[in-house]
């Protein structure tokens, strides 16, 4: 299993030799910095540790300009580790880029969920809507809180509250496209998360390293043609 971080960028389309249109969200992942290699015998686990997207140096602490002194990279903003086997053979300092998906792999990706702000129960849990006439004030409530007796709210009530902006994994998604030369990766289907924001792409759990049959993606980019008459005339 591998993974690396990346940031959403947004959703388009593409389209196959068959003409089936393909929706994508476009996740650019530039170069990951290996900063730390952990070993069972050091940490008592096994993991690499990854960087991603230059900070300001101010802003990192003297602790962390250890560490990236130590990668020979500059402070990085966004730091994870990845507990796979298949990764413990970088070394601190390497570079982890998309090529190392390729088009087909499933994969998981996890984000942060758009934030809603403060939601009643009809948004946030779906529940029905009251009477709408009859001198009914009810429309939009929360509705009885429990019973009389005992007199409190039994735990697990659903209520009004913070909606949004958790994190959530969207399983099982198909890599259609890979484009090492502007470090993005084309994910099948929407993921979690606002327009730039932070996303963790890695190897399908349930997936266990299944990759499909790569699909042949036309390209609808007009050809510029050189007029080499003008060029002529004007030598």
């Amino acid at each position: 299993m591998k993974g690396i971080l990346g940031r959403k960028i947004g959703m388009t389309q593409v389209f196959n030799e068959e003409g089936t249109l393909i929706p994508v969200t476009v996740v650019e992942a530039n170069a990951n910095v290996v900063l730390q290699k952990k070993t069972t015998a050091t940490d008592g686990y096994d993991a690499i540790q990854v960087g991603f997207e230059d900070k300001r140096e101010k802003l990192a602490n003297k602790a962390e300009k250890g560490i990236f002194a130590k990668a020979q990279t500059a402070p990085k903003r966004f730091i994870k580790e990845f507990r796979y086997d298949e990764m413990m053979g970088y070394e601190v300092g390497d570079k982890i880029a998309v090529d190392s998906f390729v088009a087909g792999e499933v994969v998981d990706v996890q984000g942060t969920s758009k934030g809603k702000g403060y939601q009643g129960v009809i948004k946030r849990h779906g529940q029905k809507i009251g009477p709408k006439g009859h001198g009914s004030g009810a429309h939009r409530i929360v509705g009885s809180m429990g019973p009389i007796a005992p007199n409190r709210i039994a735990p697990g009530k659903k209520l009004p509250g913070q909606m949004g902006h958790v994190t959530r994994t969207v399983q099982n998604l198909e890599v259609v496209a890979v484009d090492v030369e502007n470090n993005l990766l084309l994910i099948k289907g929407s993921i979690p998360g606002p327009k730039k924001g932070l996303v963790v792409v890695r190897s399908a759990v349930k997936g266990n390293g299944k990759i499909n049959e790569a699909q042949a993606l036309v390209d609808y980019t007009p050809a510029v043609e050189e007029n080499t008459e003008a060029t002529e005339a004007a030598e």
